[in-house]
């Protein structure tokens, strides 16, 4: 480190102690995502009041996130007018909702999606559909809305005492860390070249080989690998918690390597590591999904789906005045998590297993991006060695030359320990208490940063994704998962045993076209 920054690192010491604010007045804002305490009234449905109304339609669907707003847009494209979807939350999109104020969008969730490969058939025909790819070169790759695509720089990672430009932190390694990089790298290349691992899942090739790695951890494959150095460590624990919800320690070896080894998407007019990114993150994806889709009533807690004469009921719950309606129609899509489905689904096979991660979503407003050494402000920028996920910048598409205000997402997702035991201590957390974590996570790059925020909300996902065990991804608990009890068909990314777009949307077409023939 040279003397200039030394020193200033020197000044900021009790910040990057102990990560307080040092401001007297304190800072406002709200604890958000409280679906959960209307959510947790199906634990005693003897509270739940007795339909007072029937409203009839064709389809239901149960659930307004991607899986749930895919199949209703593509009934209605198939010609099926009546569909109505019921919502828990304030609004529609579920993990990718967004906000807004008057500086910016923001997420409240999923950001961004990798350029779709080939085998993301359904993804790519919505993409060329809402003209996100505006064309095709003369290879017959896509070309993308420029707009769209993240712009440069993309990522940097603070180690040392900096930012450096991407979040390998390959940054200071000892010859032995370098060659275990590059020998993960070739591994990881060994793979994709076999094109074993595919997005979505259920199209990777079932490889006795790669379906061995689901009986094992992710950490136990790096230890079998002899990869020990701790900066590839990190790397890949960061990737699977980003990306599942848990660490190396929790999440199957076959989903540790899918998230390397699946990637293969490519675009004319962008590199292949580059995302698709807006202010509002992956928010924007829902605005286009729910366009046509003028029936979608949020704040409706569904407490029953059950086959009856000549299709289904569907009860639900209106949160704003404690009223319940019975919809009858011919089929219901039960878009929502499985572990809501069997509480709600008279019959349903329980699955014991399911683990969902928990998450903490926090949304800081800025009067400006305080400086930092190193590489200029970019996109998504993670600390090395910490537990937080680090935090994207909702301003970094703008175009504007030199924009001050923004609004930062930081994100977390809480593991180590039983999930359920997580989700209990994430309620008792203050609003005070959430925002001193962030502050601490950010206080080696960013120690001043209590004194640029206006204002800060937090949102807590208490099942924010379903986490791949292992042996939950090619176990029979995953296939009995899939199997449809017409007239009531599941769709939700759960499903897939990974909480991405890609799995998502594409079990929403599905859906909408088993619902399509059956009626």
């Amino acid at each position: 480190m040279k003397r200039r920054r030394f020193l200033a690192a020197s000044a900021a010491a009790p910040a990057l102690i102990t990560g307080s604010c040092s401001r007297e007045q304190s800072i406002p804002g709200n604890i958000l995502g409280g679906g959960h305490a209307i959510g947790h009234r199906l634990r005693e449905m003897g509270g739940i009041p007795k339909p007072k109304r029937t409203v009839k339609t064709d389809v239901i669907v149960a659930g307004g996130g991607i899986a749930g707003l895919a199949a209703a847009r593509m009934l209605k494209r198939q010609g099926i007018e009546n569909v109505i979807v019921l919502e828990l939350e304030a609004k529609e999109g579920g993990t990718s909702g967004y906000g807004s104020n008057a500086i910016n969008t923001y997420p409240w969730g999923a950001h961004y999606v990798p350029l779709p490969g080939k085998d993301c058939l359904e993804v790519l025909e919505f993409f060329e559909e809402i003209q996100l790819i505006t064309g095709h070169d003369a290879a017959g790759r896509p070309i993308y809305d420029e707009s769209a695509l993240c712009h440069d720089p993309q990522e940097r990672i603070f180690m040392h005492g900096e930012w450096h430009e991407g979040i390998a932190p390959t940054v200071g390694l000892s010859p032995g860390d370098q060659e275990q990089f590059k020998a993960f790298a070739a591994e990881i290349e060994r793979w994709r070249g076999r094109r074993v691992f595919t997005l979505p899942v259920d199209r990777s090739a079932r490889d006795p080989e790669a379906l061995a790695l689901d009986t094992i951890t992710m950490a136990e494959w790096l230890g079998k690998h002899g990869f020990t150095a701790e900066a590839l460590l990190w790397q890949v624990d960061y990737s699977c918690r980003d990306d599942f919800g848990g660490s190396i320690h929790e999440v199957s070896a076959w989903a540790g390597l899918h998230y390397f080894a699946s990637r293969t998407g490519e675009a004319a007019n962008a590199e292949h590591e580059t995302v698709l990114t807006w202010p509002e993150g992956n928010g924007w994806l829902v605005k286009q999904l729910r366009l046509g889709l003028p029936d979608i009533r949020t704040g409706h807690l569904v407490t029953r789906i059950e086959a009856a004469p000549g299709g289904v009921e569907v009860d639900a719950l209106d949160a704003s005045d404690d009223s319940v309606t019975r919809f009858t129609a011919k089929a219901c899509i039960c878009a929502l998590p499985r572990f809501i489905a069997q509480r709600i689904i008279p019959g349903i096979t329980p699955i014991t297993s399911l683990e969902y991660s928990p998450w903490v979503v926090t949304n800081l407003t800025l009067s400006e991006l305080p400086p930092s050494p190193g590489v200029h402000p970019a996109w998504d920028n993670v600390v090395y060695g910490g537990d937080s996920l680090g935090y994207v910048n909702a301003g970094h598409q703008s175009l504007a030359s030199r924009p001050s205000e923004t609004v930062i997402t930081h994100y977390e997702t809480l593991c180590g320990q039983p999930p359920a035991k997580l989700r209990e201590w994430m309620l008792t957390q203050t609003h005070e208490q959430w925002t001193e974590r962030v502050f601490s996570a950010l206080a080696a790059p960013h120690p001043s940063l209590c004194e640029h925020v206006q204002r800060v909300d937090v949102w807590l996902w208490g099942h924010g994704m379903i986490r791949p065990r292992p042996g939950f991804l090619w176990g029979k608990e995953r296939e009995l998962m899939q199997q449809h009890r017409p007239p009531i068909y599941f769709a939700h990314s759960d499903l897939s045993g990974m909480a991405l777009f890609e799995e998502a949307y594409t079990r929403g077409v599905q859906v909408a076209a088993a619902v399509k023939a059956a009626l």
